[in-house]
């Protein structure tokens, strides 16, 4: 990456079959052969080659493709087309022809900055929580620019307080302690998802997890990373892996899937620097998604009934990136009295794929339309997804569609039946005692 070479033995892989076809989500909304992965291949080779510059078009097919990777879970022949995607854009984005190169760089260097990132943070919540009112009420939202009202409807609530500042940096379970886990807080899941963050530190402790959280760390540097800034990306998950390895962990536990993929990508990145290969494959090999982390450890199953009808929706980056299918599902299913309905196409990208739905707001609304009519034919209370953008997504979708359909983490799920059996089990303990 660092000669901006595209990696041409993942070209040639490409046998041009079309398996990839009627699995990606702009092909079936074109038709067109450029909006294809097959399509694309073909572009990149011929920009590699040098028998293509770096037009509008090509440029605008790079960004078009939401890197969902669903190409590479039907691939014959393992072509890698998140590799050579990413690749292209990481090419694109250090010659200059990226036309949104000024803002993207402004936002990941400092916007995502964690200080800085919390303090946009807390102006959002400071309107969402009392100056939206005001705003509609005096009309000036009708002034606001089109783009802007898309990305307020598109935000999710910001937490009252951040997971960062409630969370230690040392937390140990009630008994003896199994495992001992890092977590990473994330930067939307810290501030938009603090009580999810806070779920799946409670559900660790429950199974019996010593959970470090450095105070340090900082953003994991995949939207960065996806976007073609892969040196503001480098210069986070090298910050990150000097905090973690500061640790003796048996595992770093993810529960954001674009975060959870990337982190396993760190050995991959810093291959070819001495100071920090070692270090970087080691936080790779150790790196988990916290569905995948419990099905291995064989998590405490819960007791207590939640009778409610649930569907789930694969994150890309869990389900094609990591391969991560039966865990979620083994966890929900494990919930007495949950009534699992599969969801149709549940692989099927929601159209989120990181900043995507701000950059191409149009293009991402018609791929959820589809991700929405098919959650609306389960009849389930509750959606469940493991990642803050697909959250965000769906959760904007069912809203729009008037739906009253919860969105929610499977590991929030989880948490609820743990408190309920231990509710269940004091009430139990006391009217013994009453009866004593």
């Amino acid at each position: 990456m660092e000669d901006m070479r595209i990696p041409s033995e993942l070209i040639v892989q490409c046998m041009h079959c079309g398996m990839c076809l009627p699995v990606c989500p702009t092909y079936n909304l074109t038709l067109l052969e450029k909006s294809s992965p097959r399509g694309r291949i073909r572009l990149i080779k011929e920009f590699e080659d040098g028998n293509l510059p770096a037009t509008d078009d090509f440029v605008d097919e790079m960004y078009f493709c939401l890197d969902c990777q669903a190409c590479q879970s039907v691939c014959p022949a393992g072509v890698q087309y998140g590799k050579l995607v990413e690749s292209a854009r990481v090419k694109i984005f250090k010659l200059g022809k990226d036309k949104q190169k000024l803002v993207k760089k402004i936002i990941f260097k400092l916007v995502f900055l964690p200080a800085i990132f919390k303090f946009f943070a807390s102006l959002v919540r400071l309107y969402q929580n009392s100056l939206n009112g005001v705003f509609k009420k005096v009309r000036l939202d009708k002034i606001v620019p089109e783009r802007l009202r898309q990305i307020e409807e598109l935000s999710p609530k910001i937490s009252d307080k951040f997971s960062s500042e409630i969370l230690p940096e040392v937390l140990k379970p009630t008994g003896d302690a199994k495992y001992k886990v890092g977590f990473l807080t994330g930067c939307f899941m810290n501030v938009m998802y603090s009580d999810i963050n806070i779920d799946s530190v409670e559900v660790l402790l429950e199974n019996g997890c010593e959970v470090y959280i450095p105070k340090k760390q900082v953003c994991c540097g995949s939207v960065m990373a996806h976007y073609g800034d892969i040196e503001t990306a480098k210069k986070f998950a090298r910050k990150n892996i000097i905090e973690f390895s500061k640790y003796n962990l048996d595992a770093i536990v993810i529960n954001s899937a674009g975060c959870g993929a990337f982190m396993k990508e760190y050995g991959e990145l810093f291959k070819e620097d001495e100071s920090l290969r070692d270090k970087a494959e080691h936080i790779s090999r150790i790196a988990k998604d916290i569905n995948e982390f419990l099905y291995e450890i064989d998590f405490k199953k819960p007791d207590a009934e939640i009778n409610l009808n649930v569907t789930y929706h694969d994150a890309c980056h869990l389900v094609h990136t990591q391969k991560i299918t039966m865990q979620p599902r083994a966890i929900i299913k494990s919930i007495p009295g949950i009534n699992f309905v599969e969801l149709n196409e549940s692989t099927w990208c929601c159209g989120s794929a990181g900043i995507y739905n701000i950059l191409r707001y149009d293009d991402s609304m018609k791929i959820l339309e589809r991700k929405i009519k098919n959650i609306l034919e389960t009849n389930a209370g509750v959606v469940l997804t493991a990642n803050p953008g697909c959250h965000a997504q769906i959760e904007y979708g069912l809203k729009k569609a008037g739906a009253n359909i919860k969105v929610m983490h499977p590991i929030t799920l989880l948490n609820l039946a743990y408190k309920l059996s231990k509710e269940r089990a004091n009430n139990t303990h006391q009217k013994f005692f009453q009866k004593v």
